[in-house]
């Protein structure tokens, strides 16, 4: 494949995948949406639908990679690098486009949300102060766009989402490759997207299983940059450790791979 299929298929890939994972988080968080307050299920549920449509959409331009996690694995398993960069380029700006085309779908909601002073403080609000300085490091709305942990705690939370992303790329690893290992095939894209629900069910609590730095990176830049009211902060002090802690989990899993199933 070229480097422009790998481009292309990897933008639209991952736009498909944060429309839909972002989108149902939009839905369960946002005013005036009809899924609203549908809970944990619903979320684990939704990323598992996204991976698998942005799966069977992208597969046959790029191998549907959509993470760089889960690039570099496959780059370390096999030795070539030449097409890291571009599948890298392609993943974020793909997430940056997921993330925009959320708020488009969801302009009248995110409006109604943020301009409701019980969400966002002001006066009738119970402790504005409270409020403000939550904004100040993660605003009413970042979780629909970017991940962040229940308890901060910068050791525990990079090691979480190592560890999901060691689950995650071992699976892709061990079953989830086409023919020409490379990228996902039919097979591996519904196990692959199970696993994603099964990681959101029992490891997303702590920190909302980014597993993917474009998924966390693109659109908290699309939530610093976006004109929407009371937003607050984009918790930039936190951004690093979900592009951190799964590029470590997808060393080690191909690590693993490599001695115990090569």
């Amino acid at each position: 494949m070229s480097s422009s299929d790998i481009f292309i298929g990897e933008t639209i890939g991952t736009a498909i995948l944060i429309l839909l994972g972002g989108g149902v988080c939009a839905a369960v968080t946002l005013k005036a949406s009809k899924a609203r307050n549908a809970g944990w299920l619903a979320i684990t549920f939704g990323w598992g639908f996204a991976v698998l449509t942005a799966v069977y959409t992208s597969a046959p331009l790029s191998g549907a990679h959509l993470n760089p996690a889960v690039t570099l694995a496959l780059a370390i398993k096999s030795g070539e690098w030449s097409n890291v960069p571009v599948y890298w380029a392609g993943q974020l700006l793909g997430a940056m486009i997921g993330a925009a085309l959320v708020w488009v779908a969801y302009y009248g909601q995110f409006h109604a949300h943020l301009t409701d002073r019980e969400i966002v403080g002001g006066p009738g609000a119970q402790d504005t102060k409270a409020v403000e300085a939550q904004e100040a490091q993660a605003g009413p709305v970042l979780g629909i766009f970017s991940t962040g942990p229940e308890i901060r705690n910068a050791v525990q939370n990079l090691a979480t989402e190592i560890v999901g992303t060691i689950v995650l790329v071992l699976a892709v690893l061990t079953q989830g490759l086409n023919d020409k290992g490379n990228g996902l095939g039919t097979l591996g894209a519904l196990i692959t997207s199970l696993v994603v629900v099964s990681i959101g069910l029992s490891l997303g609590g702590p920190t909302g299983y980014a597993i993917n730095p474009a998924r966390d990176l693109g659109p908290r830049i699309v939530h610093a940059l976006l004109p929407l009211p009371n937003k607050g902060g984009s918790d930039w002090g936190y951004a690093w450790i979900p592009v951190a802690g799964p590029l470590i989990g997808a060393a080690i899993a191909a690590g693993i791979y490599n001695v115990a199933f090569a």
